[in-house]
């Protein structure tokens, strides 16, 4: 029969309450049910399309009580004509609500299934559980203002031109329904998790009437776009321990020959342990600094006590070895993360790159700064290259580096102006640097996580 068999979501709580209130009637009247309910059940029939069960969406139910209704067949306890017009009241305002709500907000909440995944360290007993924050894209969600003009557009009569506004507007999201049409069984639940993410609407969307980067985990690729230009690159992402986040953000400044200031979490796990070796701090340049003070200190002279303790930083010198390597791309976010250069060039030899902490390691570092750059002159990018130790390709650059009175790097920061927006996503089908769709390994686990949050809608 006809019942909201998944009361935890918020627009089935929403009907509930309209009906429990006193709402009014919104597609029954006196002359019983209009073209309204066929309209919305002809969208619904279509919920096979997208690899979904008809009945989360009571279609057929539905039909056998507006078949009911239609021809005055009323009889029994359970098909008495009460019981019919307000089952069929309930069931076409839930499956109505369902169906827009999913299709415009997407069906799963991402910052909620991807913010419970990972936890930060151990939690002591009786302390509440602190995740890290994996999904920081800013989306569009429901809320009661969406539903209340929702129910107008029943009251109204516009549930067809509503229920096609609904839909996804990504053309990817119908490239992806056409192939779930002839895919294995093995191949539609990938594509279902893909037109899923496709239907998460950014609050800002990326601007795309300029320069923009895309970075797609699961290929370890950058993709760069604007105007007539273009550019493409490996990188290497976060291990599975230390995602790379999902977030939005704009690339403001680059750093050439950047100090790395090494996270908290690194010295603990990984330097620490190294305390009072000063041929270990020498040969990889980094230096011990007391916060509070500023000072150096000794390496012989600190325990692996002081530098768990958190008042002391570690720092490696810029320039060569550095392990962000000769430029950073900063850009705003919670994180600490960035795009940088890598003096582990091997990395990008490997086809599966989740290696770093949670930064992204760029393939062509110098290639990624001039596309970034806003009609650079040659010789702001010889100026770049000698900073970075890369061959000059002006006179004036050649002149420069033959002189052996210049030693001074000529670039140590640039703006970026205008700032360059940046989606850090993670698409397991999504087309290479060719525009061929490609398939690639869901290497943080995420269609799984998609794939069981959305599994009560599916066939």
């Amino acid at each position: 029969m006809c019942v909201s068999n998944d009361s935890g979501r918020a627009e089935d709580k929403y009907i509930r309450s309209y009906y429990q209130n006193g709402g009014v009637f919104l597609w029954i009247d006196r002359y019983g049910v209009d073209e309204r309910a066929d309209t919305l059940l002809a969208f619904l029939r279509t919920v096979d399309d997208i690899g979904f069960s008809r009945g989360m969406f009571f279609v057929d139910d539905m039909e056998r009580d507006l078949k009911l209704i239609r021809n005055l067949d009323f009889n029994g306890t359970d098909n008495n004509i009460n019981k019919v017009m307000a089952r069929l009241e309930y069931c076409l305002t839930v499956a109505f609500m369902r169906y827009s709500t999913g299709h415009y907000f997407g069906f799963v909440n991402p910052m909620y299934i991807f913010n419970r995944l990972d936890t930060i360290a151990d939690t002591p007993a009786g302390r509440p559980v602190v995740y890290k924050r994996l999904f920081d894209i800013d989306i569009l969600r429901p809320g009661k203002e969406y539903f209340a003009a929702a129910l107008r557009h029943i009251y109204n009569d516009s549930v067809g031109e509503f229920l096609q506004r609904s839909q996804p507007e990504d053309t990817l999201y119908y490239v992806l329904k056409r192939k779930l049409k002839t895919a294995t069984e093995a191949e539609r639940m990938k594509i279902v998790c893909n037109m899923e993410r496709l239907r998460w609407r950014e609050v800002n969307g990326l601007d795309t009437t300029g320069k923009y980067i895309v970075v797609n985990i699961p290929a370890f690729h950058l993709y760069a776009f604007g105007g007539s230009e273009s550019l493409d690159m490996m990188v290497g992402c976060g291990a599975r321990k230390t995602k790379t986040p999902l977030l939005s953000s704009e690339i403001e400044r680059m750093e050439v020959n950047p100090i790395w200031n090494i996270p908290v979490s690194i010295i603990k796990n990984e330097v620490a342990h190294h305390a009072g070796d000063a041929d270990y701090f020498e040969r990889n340049r980094y230096n011990i600094i007391e916060r509070e003070s500023g000072d150096l200190l000794d390496p012989e002279e600190v325990t692996v006590e002081m530098l768990k303790s958190g008042r002391y930083r570690v720092a490696q010198e810029g320039g060569e070895g550095n392990s962000m390597g000769r430029i950073v791309f900063r850009f705003p976010n919670q994180f600490s993360v960035f795009l940088h250069d890598t003096s582990s060039r091997s990395v990008f030899s490997r086809a599966v790159r989740s290696v770093s902490h949670g930064c992204v390691r760029v393939q062509k570092p110098f290639d990624l700064a001039a596309f970034l750059l806003d009609e650079p002159d040659e010789w702001l990018l010889d100026k770049l290259r000698i900073s970075m130790d890369i061959k000059p390709e002006t006179e004036r650059g050649i002149k420069y580096i033959k002189n052996p009175d210049n030693k001074t790097k000529l670039v140590s920061g640039l703006k970026v102006q205008p700032r360059v927006p940046l989606l850090i996503t993670y698409y397991t089908i999504y087309p290479n640097e060719k525009g061929v769709l490609s398939t690639y390994p869901d290497i943080y686990g995420y269609d799984d996580v998609i794939g069981a949050a959305i599994k009560p809608f599916m066939k």
